[in-house]
């Protein structure tokens, strides 16, 4: 079997001027990397985490892939695209108990012939009797972890500053797991730095799991936690109505869960900004954008 699909995506991701003016931000130049370009469903960060974890799964021959996730997960939308793309037997343990309807994301991964298995979230937090279940029944299986978080993950986020051919300053992603912004950290040259925006709520232990993945001093990333709007996939009108006009000004299209949280910190964080010195920011762009149907349907909404 041919196991390249990289005739599937669109790399490098294209780097955009990003006019914020209308935000009132004038002193600084950004720009965006658009990863939400990549692929409508594989997009964002969620390939880039994947990409060497499936290279991993067929250079070992393992017989499958069992892997973790929410049921509005963009990596388990993105895991069980590639999984039938290429043919891949795999598992997703889902966090919750079955839901009566399930959600666009997981209805789409029954589609593709992923096998879907429901844990309560007291079981999924402890996460070790899941593990040891999965040793014993799929001893041959490539275990990836939620959000692709590994070194494998890490080392693909590594190759997006690659791509990035201009001079820059800072570069902004969204952080959950952290991955992203450690593989982008990790590529960074002395005077640049990451600002990662957590867009969960509590999660200030991340700066010393982020230290840890990274194996090196946290100086050359910065987390930003006031903008999670209540936590991971909660509704907050205020975050819909910046969605909506930052869509109405810039014609680009974000998601209330990661994308729309780091932008809405980018612009905040710069109207702060006192200071006289002008930078060239790099906006990261996540992708996730196969989201916004399942948020939308679970809070009986609109917003595009």
């Amino acid at each position: 079997m041919n196991t390249n699909i990289d005739h599937l995506f669109t790399l490098p991701s294209p780097v955009e001027p990003l006019d914020l003016s209308s935000f009132g931000i004038k002193k600084h130049e950004i720009w965006i990397k658009r990863d939400d370009l990549i692929h409508d469903v594989i997009s964002g960060n969620k390939w880039r985490k994947l990409k060497y974890n499936i290279q991993h799964y067929f250079n070992n021959q393992f017989k499958g892939i069992v892997s973790f996730g929410g049921a509005y997960s963009n990596h388990i939308a993105a895991l069980g695209e590639i999984s039938k793309k290429l043919d891949i037997p795999t598992i997703i343990f889902i966090r919750g108990e079955k839901p009566r309807l399930l959600s666009p994301t997981l209805k789409k991964c029954r589609e593709d012939g992923i096998d879907l298995r429901f844990v309560s979230r007291k079981q999924y937090r402890e996460n070790k009797t899941i593990l040891s279940d999965i040793d014993k029944e799929f001893p041959d299986y490539l275990v990836i972890p939620e959000g692709a978080s590994n070194d494998n993950g890490i080392k693909g986020c590594c190759e997006l500053v690659k791509e990035i051919h201009i001079g820059f300053d800072e570069i902004y992603c969204d952080v959950g797991t952290g991955a992203t912004c450690v593989g982008i950290s990790s590529a960074l040259n002395n005077n640049q730095h990451a600002i990662g925006i957590v867009v969960l709520k509590g999660a200030k232990n991340i700066n010393n799991e982020m230290g840890d993945l990274l194996k090196l001093k946290t100086n050359s990333f910065t987390l930003k936690h006031d903008y999670h709007f209540g936590g991971y996939a909660k509704k907050n009108n205020d975050l819909i109505k910046f969605m909506k006009t930052f869509y109405d000004k810039t014609g680009i299209k974000t998601d209330p869960i990661y994308s729309g949280k780091m932008f809405y910190g980018l612009i905040r964080e710069l109207q702060k900004d006192n200071s006289k010195k002008s930078k060239r920011i790099i906006a990261l762009h996540s992708g996730g954008l196969q989201g916004i149907s399942g948020y939308e349907k679970r809070y009986g909404l609109k917003i595009f």
